[in-house]
């Protein structure tokens, strides 16, 4: 019998630089990639999702798909440890992942870590995910997530227009894009993410808490984008609400105004 991934914690050379991994104390591991926090994975529970614009993700996806039988096709721009994957595997056994890294050395050392479902329920693909996307065939996902970072920050290739009709091509209609846009107080990135999602997507949606939409602190905002109706519903309110850092969501009119006059951004 094959014996289950053991992690062990240290600093390990990485294709991109260097990943650290380091345990929580409650049998849970955090993945830092150059100096970035980016993945948190319980072994023992594939539902702990303990970064909170995760949960918010989960939150949006849970609210356009319901029913856990749905046989949902997922890609996912950016993989690290795959905690996301592994949440919506388990969350929905009948779903098929395809989770896009661009770090080979570090897309292996996951698997040699982790318990992560096997293909055909997840594989992991080592490329970069604008080149992927556009590699695919159209109306093939059912959901795409962006959680694409380069150190802290998103590559710009990977938050334009144009990168945003690819991933529109690939959905099909009706499908979710869900994006993490992380920014400083000023909000200006985040502000240009959702005019860019807003000018390619009919429906778009923000969660994020408070603080962070008031200008208050640095964090992340998750826009939620579709070419079909987004459901205003009470239930992802009231679970957002709920979570243990409460979370907002705002649609439509609130949207445009979180927006202002910020320009949509665009390849060079």
């Amino acid at each position: 019998m094959a014996q289950a991934p053991r992690p062990a914690a240290g600093s390990f050379p990485i294709s991109t630089g260097t990943a650290e991994l380091t345990g929580d104390g409650a049998g849970g591991w955090l993945l830092t990639v150059n100096g970035a926090q980016s993945s948190h994975v319980d072994p023992f529970d594939p539902e702990n999702l303990e970064f909170e614009y995760m949960r918010q993700m989960a939150a949006a996806v849970a609210d356009a798909h319901p029913d856990p039988a749905t046989p949902l096709r997922v890609l996912h721009l950016g993989a690290a440890a795959c905690a996301l994957p592994r949440y919506l595997a388990h969350r929905y056994p009948r779903s098929r992942h395809v989770a896009v890294e661009i770090d080979a050395e570090l897309a292996r050392l996951a698997r040699e870590w982790f318990d992560l479902p096997r293909a055909p329920r997840l594989r992991i693909r080592v490329g970069d995910a604008r080149e992927v996307t556009e590699s695919l065939t159209e109306h093939t996902r059912d959901v795409v997530i962006r959680d694409a970072f380069a150190e802290s920050v998103t590559p710009l290739h990977l938050k334009t227009v144009e990168f945003t009709r690819a991933v529109r091509r690939v959905l099909a209609p009706g499908g979710l894009y869900v994006v993490n846009v992380g920014d400083r107080r000023a909000l200006l990135s985040a502000r240009m993410e959702a005019a860019t999602v807003a000018e390619v997507f009919d429906h778009v949606e923000l969660i994020s808490d408070p603080a962070m939409f008031k200008g208050r602190r640095s964090g992340n905002i998750v826009v939620v984008a579709s070419d079909g109706p987004l459901p205003d519903s009470p239930e992802l309110q009231r679970t957002l609400r709920s979570d243990p850092e409460p979370s907002r969501l705002l649609s439509g009119d609130q949207v445009t105004a979180f927006i202002r006059n910020a320009p949509p951004l665009h390849d060079p």
